[in-house]
């Protein structure tokens, strides 16, 4: 653990920097100017050194894309082999968890700290949190950070793999759930999953498990050329298992090389199987557990590897390991 001495802050949209347009709230530009004329104005502004870098576009982050995490990705991975050692992003709070996890899994190995952070209200409105949060999170670099992605956001800092958004409104939106972690920690990561290697957006999918899923709806989707599914189950991991022309779909899709993967739908909890007849034939039709990762950390680590070009046997067994601490 380190303190950082030259920081890229990565804006690349989000509540944080928005302006009010005729059609709401959208992310505006010249954010480096206005932290600037900030942190003149007081009188314990943070000292260390940095840059701003805007992502193009700037986004909305309902509208963040896998391609979107991809160019973060090379913007971080650029700016630390320019000499930045630490790296700070600016990002909506809509998927601000997902693109945490995601950044997780892209850049393993990273030698300097990542950090992301934003805000519920914009930097210019009454009683925002932007501020807070901003100054916050620069002081985490100031007084030393792992190297790693974390989170920072209303006082906390949480791991980039375990964090979710919890709350629509209130300023502390995110949170760490408790679900259970018992996997085996992956030994030495090798170079196709570390973070100079290249990746490609890959077509996946989440669906919930819910009475009345039907094989017909799955057919549908996994007939779309999907390349991995990831599988929201009951509980410790149980679906409707007496149904067998849906665990026909399931096999027949695993048998043609896409990767299926179960969590649980509970905030708390994971999937486990062998605790019931139910969990274990699902098991049977191709699912590998995603024990207790969170939605976003599974749905990433499935991108991840995927996308580094993995078929879908050695995805699975990346995937049934923690490589960052998503399930430890």
């Amino acid at each position: 653990m380190r303190a950082v001495k030259n920081l890229l802050v990565l804006y690349t949209g989000g509540t944080i920097g928005m302006l009010e347009t005729p059609e709401g709230l959208a992310p505006a530009g010249g954010f480096e100017a206005r932290m600037r004329e900030h942190f003149a104005h007081m009188a314990d502004a943070p000292q260390l050194r940095w840059a701003l870098q805007e992502l193009d576009p700037l986004l909305d982050s309902a509208n963040m894309q896998q391609h979107n995490w991809l160019a973060m990705r090379d913007a971080i991975v650029a700016a630390v082999e320019t000499g930045h050692d630490g790296v700070l992003v600016l990002h909506g709070t809509d998927s601000l968890a997902y693109s945490a996890a995601a950044l997780s899994f892209l850049l393993l190995g990273l030698p300097v700290p990542v950090l992301l952070t934003g805000s519920m209200l914009p930097a210019g409105a009454a009683d925002s949190d932007a501020w807070g949060n901003l100054c916050g999170a620069l002081g985490q670099f100031e007084q030393g950070l792992e190297d790693g992605v974390q989170l920072y956001f209303h006082g906390q800092l949480l791991h980039g793999s375990r964090a979710t958004k919890l709350r629509s409104e209130a300023f502390d939106a995110f949170v760490a759930l408790p679900r259970h972690r018992d996997s085996e920690r992956a030994g030495a990561i090798p170079a196709e999953l570390g973070y100079q290697h290249p990746r490609q957006p890959v077509n996946v999918a989440v669906v919930p498990v819910f009475p009345g899923l039907q094989a017909s709806h799955l057919q549908a989707l996994l007939g779309s050329g999907v390349q991995g599914l990831l599988l929201e189950c009951y509980g410790s991991g149980t679906g409707p298992s007496d149904d067998q022309a849906l665990l026909d779909v399931l096999s027949a899709a695993r048998q043609r090389g896409v990767m299926l993967a179960a969590i649980s739908q509970c905030p708390e909890g994971s999937v486990v199987f062998d605790t019931y007849a139910a969990g274990n034939r699902l098991r049977g039709a191709g699912l590998v557990s995603g024990g207790g990762m969170t939605r976003e950390a599974a749905l990433a680590k499935m991108v991840a590897l995927l996308g580094a070009g993995l078929d879908v046997d050695t995805a699975e067994r990346w995937f049934a390991l923690d490589l960052c601490g998503e399930r430890a």
